[in-house]
């Protein structure tokens, strides 16, 4: 069984940077794709940012020049660094792998962006 755990979320000031990170376990190998999306209250689930095993990466244009997704293949975990912050991006932040056609999600860590 697939488990997700991410790592990193906070409070921190408006202009400051966060890095979050998710480890991947359950005898796993190869992962294609592993991303991270966020859900603000009352909003929907978005997608923030994309990695593909074979180096594509795709942010959401409200991060890009902010964010920046990175991977440790043999580790099997994903990074989130987030600079620059904003308020708007104040949300719970998931972690998600697409393994073998199923998608896994973590259970999120919460940002909070605010002064």
């Amino acid at each position: 069984q697939v488990q997700l755990v991410e790592s990193g979320g906070g409070l921190v000031q408006p202009g400051g940077s966060l890095r979050l990170s998710c480890a991947a376990s359950g005898g796993i190998f190869g992962i294609n794709v592993m991303g991270w999306y966020r859900q603000a209250p009352g909003d929907q689930r978005e997608l923030v940012a994309v990695s593909r095993r074979g180096g594509d990466t795709n942010y959401a244009d409200s991060v890009k020049g902010r964010f920046t997704i990175s991977r440790d293949n043999a580790k099997n975990m994903v990074y989130l660094q987030m600079d620059s912050l904003k308020p708007e991006d104040t949300a719970v932040y998931y972690c998600n792998v697409n393994y073998r056609g199923i998608l896994y999600w973590g259970k999120g860590t919460l940002v909070t962006v605010s002064s």
